[in-house]
């Protein structure tokens, strides 16, 4: 192609989306409108499909259970008001017991305040608070954060000898609450606390299930945070199992879900051009 061209195909194929203030240039992909024209056929079943589970629909049925983490940013979508309940009540949750934790209302023993986090938790449990910590932190966030995500002795050792336990909060996550990883990376942290006459109990919240054997764990804990079973742990990160860490850090959490939110309305557009996730897909394939 000359100049000319490339201009064109700049022109044609430049994704803007004005709200969440992104430019895509994939201009310089080798695809055509023929190629999208043959993956119509593909999407519609796919956007068939995504409706289906935003109603409610069984995904797993091995454990007969849906798939809602789209709820987390709009929970207006959930079919019905028990489970718009189960998202928004752990939220206003989350925002009470930060702005004890900022303020010092809820505070270490002898201590004034928290000053640092310590996530422990493996997987989906790990790995969206600490993207959101590296990418959204601020330089100078409300309280640093540090994670144990596998069960490496050293690692554990290493991360702990960097922080100071007083003033350290500690945010164990299992959905299940019987992960063996989380558990032992809990009873290590645990030991380090008691090895320094800290009483765990008054540094420690967990973010499990209902009933599970975390949660049974937990009750004398400083308080605890319900995960929902119909989110999977690699895309909780918009549950209490991101929002947390996130919002004690200083990120502001209703600002994520509202890009979360129209980040979904941009990938569900059915006219292909205009839609997000296209563009951004076929330039991985074609």
């Amino acid at each position: 192609m000359d100049n000319l061209q490339l201009w064109q195909r700049y022109q044609d194929w430049l994704y803007y989306h004005p709200n969440l203030e992104l430019y895509l240039d994939v201009s310089r992909i080798p695809f055509d409108e023929a190629f999208l024209k043959g993956l119509e056929a593909k999407f519609e079943r796919a956007f068939q499909d995504m409706a289906a589970l935003e109603r409610g629909a069984i995904a797993n049925p091995d454990e007969q259970r849906m798939v809602g983490h789209y709820w987390l940013r709009a929970p207006e979508l959930a079919p019905n008001q028990e489970l718009r309940d189960e998202i928004t009540e752990p939220i206003a949750q989350i925002k009470e017991f930060v702005k004890k934790i900022h303020s010092g209302a809820i505070k270490p023993p002898n201590r004034s305040k928290f000053t640092h986090i310590l996530c422990v938790g493996i997987g989906g449990s790990a790995l969206g608070p600490q993207f959101v910590g590296s990418a959204l932190s601020p330089d100078f966030p409300a309280l640093e954060i540090a994670f144990i995500d596998n069960t490496d002795p050293k690692g554990i050792d290493r991360t702990l000898a960097h922080l100071p336990l007083a003033t350290t909060l500690v945010i164990v996550t299992s959905k299940s609450g019987g992960t063996p990883e989380a558990r032992n990376g809990m009873l290590e942290v645990r030991n380090a606390y008691e090895k320094q006459d800290l009483d765990f109990p008054q540094h420690a919240v967990a973010v499990t299930m209902p009933g599970s054997q975390l949660d049974k764990h937990a009750q004398d804990w400083l308080t605890r945070f319900p995960m929902q079973d119909w989110v999977g742990g690699r895309t909780s990160e918009l549950s209490a199992v991101g929002l947390l860490p996130a919002a004690l850090q200083g990120i502001d959490i209703d600002e994520m879900l509202a890009g979360a939110k129209e980040m979904d309305i941009a990938t569900r557009v059915h006219n292909l051009k205009k839609n997000l996730s296209v563009p951004t897909g076929s330039s991985l394939v074609s």
